[in-house]
């Protein structure tokens, strides 16, 4: 079976889980600017650029991989959230995206491999795709709402360039994620529909929406069943809502795309919502009893943490689903769905 198949075979029997957050891992070690610079000759200050550990300290990495999978995760994504050319820009380490990009995928093939060589359970690597500090939707310029910072083909670009690094470094899946603008997303999906052909070969994808407020609309301004109509097309393995607010304010955005997609359903919260200095405190068993509740409901099929949440919210997440069924694919009415912000219904 290939990678697609081996997920949707473990995920019919049960309810799958994918990692916490590896900033607030990262953020908890109070790395200094030598340590995540390490020997590379650059000349902008690295402190915060955690994806270039993968070169500096890939021990670090690494140990934060492992800790998920002892936790119970089934899923580990690689540490390469704003791994591209464009973000990297800010740390004058553009050049090295594409060695960051495969070192922090082998990092994560070579922890999952041992994972599942312990017990037998399959383990899967998504190759993390983040949305990038530029969006193709809106203008920057307030007094120029026709003006971009970046056109369609120059982010699918950027994007190619990361995903095909992920894809040599040994990934399962390419995870594209956080995201607040559709047409960004559309980029990414394009970029991995194009390295696959190049291939020869399916890179299945994982897509994961972000909603900016509590009417549960994205910056671009869909709506999560808008957006699944926005991408069913590219028949992602997963879709699904990451970051955002906490698993309770998640709670009915989750419930209205698990009643809308005929795919599996992967979502992972933040550990609540921040407090007054922007740190999470909601406890691993307050959040586990909150996605636990969405599993009793029949709603997801893979579970995991965003912002703020740990091995150890991980650990409490696969306590409280153990036995739960997973949510079944509903099979909806063939009828011509379009999106525009919102789902267009055309005929039956």
């Amino acid at each position: 079976m290939n990678a697609r198949e081996k997920l949707n075979h473990a995920a019919q029997g049960r309810i799958l889980l994918i990692d916490g957050a590896f900033g607030t891992e990262i953020q908890n070690r109070r790395l200094d600017e030598a340590a995540y610079r390490g020997t590379l000759d650059l000349a902008r200050d690295q402190k915060g650029n955690n994806d270039i550990l993968a070169l500096t300290r890939p021990d670090i990495v690494d140990a934060i991989t492992r800790a998920y999978f002892a936790a119970g995760s089934d899923i580990v994504s690689t540490n390469t959230f704003s791994a591209n050319r464009i973000s990297q820009a800010d740390y004058g380490a553009e050049h090295l995206v594409g060695d960051i990009n495969r070192a922090s995928a082998r990092i994560a093939r070579a922890a999952a491999t041992d994972a599942e060589a312990k017990d037998g359970r399959p383990r899967f690597v998504a190759g993390a795709v983040g949305p990038t500090n530029k969006t193709l939707s809106l203008s920057p310029d307030v007094n120029d709402p026709g003006y971009r910072e970046i056109d369609f083909d120059g982010l699918k670009a950027v994007y190619r360039e990361q995903t095909d690094a992920l894809i040599e470094g040994g990934v399962d899946f390419i995870l594209i994620e956080t995201i607040f603008d559709t047409l960004n997303a559309k980029a990414g999906i394009m970029a991995a529909v194009e390295a696959g052909e190049a291939l020869g070969r399916d890179i299945p994808l994982m897509i994961s929406m972000t909603i900016t407020d509590l009417s549960g609309r994205n910056l671009s301004g869909h709506t999560v069943e808008a957006f699944w109509h926005a991408v069913r097309h590219a028949r992602p393995a997963t879709i699904g809502l990451n970051c955002s607010f906490g698993a309770q304010q998640l709670r009915p955005h989750v419930q209205a795309l698990a009643h809308a997609a005929d795919t599996l359903i992967m979502a992972y919260p933040n550990a609540g919502l921040p407090n007054e200095l922007g740190e999470y405190d909601e406890l691993p068993d307050q959040t586990a009893a909150l996605v636990g509740q969405w599993a009793k409901d029949g709603l997801v099929n893979i579970i995991g943490g965003c912002c703020g949440s740990t091995p150890a919210h991980i650990a409490a997440m696969a306590k409280v689903v153990d036995g739960l069924p997973p949510r079944a694919l509903p099979k909806p009415p063939v009828i011509t769905r379009l999106a525009g912000l919102e789902t267009m219904t055309l005929a039956a």
